[in-house]
């Protein structure tokens, strides 16, 4: 299935339906009079997300969503029934913008997260309603308000706890096809990932989600390679892990690359918590494998892990580095939660 992540659609609410203009004659009846229904509400543009999407794949093929208009008003004071609403089905973590893709409409980061999009017109008044004492027979009745319409881009960012990043050949397909379920594809050439990969991680019986993204070169941020499009997928990950292949002459450099690339890219992404690796550590020898971590010790600040998918050398200890940030954040997360939350009073006079 092709990995869509960013779609532009239609949306328009629908049209309110028009009132009646209706009489009653009915025999046996002395008086008559208006009895002209109402028109029915349009129905309404909603989001949703739901559980079992992962990509935007849909709105590739389908651009147009229109709700139903409401049906009119009838005689007997019978008022016309509504329009049915449309949903419009999404990943979590999909967000909503304006026609700009700039001003940022809604957020959908839970599964069952909803937001209307575009209300439903009114229905129109029937002639009963413009009844008096001085217009006794009425002829007239208000047509449906017209629905909402407007252009909006649906960008999906995944859900992942933690994120792979590094240049080009780093390993991290197959870093994430070790230690997951994901099957990525995995060559021996750049660029061989085109699109962001998900896959959930087991350890000593937790788990987390992991995400793979395409590699970032030097310039990415003004679109060279394929730019810096898809670090969106990694902007709401709890953790980075930075993997810098043992094949590198330069690690340091190789590095600063890739860190270059995520502040020039913003959105708190250079503010995240880092895991550096050196990875691929099969592939060298002992004495360039120490020569090579401790200049990215130096280089990034902070203690480097060794790691290699093939041999499994150094997976599980990387893994639990992850899954150790990844449950402290979610621990922060769960008692900001419990702050927000007001505190028990009991009712007024209760006692």
């Amino acid at each position: 299935m092709k990995f869509l992540d960013q779609a532009k659609v239609f949306i328009r609410s629908g049209d309110g339906g028009a009132g009646a203009v209706s009489f009653r004659r009915e025999k046996y009846i002395e008086f008559g009079g208006p009895d002209g229904g109402d028109g029915g509400r349009g129905g309404d543009v909603w989001i949703e997300a739901v559980d079992g999407l992962n990509t935007l794949i849909d709105y590739r093929y389908k651009q147009h969503f229109k709700a139903k208009t409401g049906a009119h008003g009838m005689g007997r004071n019978r008022t016309g029934g509504g329009g049915d609403d449309i949903v419009l089905k999404v990943p979590a973590g999909t967000q909503v913008f304006e026609e700009d893709n700039e001003t940022l409409i809604c957020d959908l980061v839970e599964v069952g997260d909803r937001h209307l999009l575009a209300r439903g017109g009114n229905g129109g008044f029937g002639n009963s309603h413009f009844k008096s004492s001085t217009n006794q027979a009425p002829r007239r009745a208000n047509p449906g308000l017209e629905g909402q319409e407007r252009w909006i881009w649906l960008r999906l960012k995944l859900i992942a706890d933690a994120g792979i990043v590094g240049l080009p050949n780093a390993g991290k397909s197959t870093f994430l096809a070790s230690v997951t379920a994901a099957k990525p594809k995995i060559a021996d050439y750049p660029f061989t990932t085109l699109h962001p990969n998900l896959g959930v991680v087991r350890i000593d019986a937790r788990e987390f989600v992991m995400a793979d993204i395409p590699g970032l070169i030097e310039g990415a941020h003004a679109g060279a390679g394929i730019g810096d499009r898809f670090l969106g997928h990694v902007e709401r990950t709890r953790v980075l892990l930075h993997l810098v292949s043992a094949r590198e002459d330069d690690v340091a450099a190789a590095y600063r690359t890739v860190r270059e690339e995520l502040d020039a890219y913003g959105h708190g992404l250079s503010d995240k918590p880092e895991i550096v690796a050196l990875s691929q550590i099969d592939l060298a020898d002992d004495e360039m494998r120490a020569e090579k971590m401790a200049a990215l010790e130096h280089a990034s600040g902070t203690a480097v892990l060794g790691v290699s998918s093939a041999t499994r050398d150094g997976v599980e200890p990387l893994l639990r580095a992850l899954m150790a940030v990844i449950e402290a954040a979610r621990a922060e997360h769960a008692g900001d939660a419990d702050d927000q939350r007001e505190p028990w009073q009991p009712l007024a006079g209760d006692g």
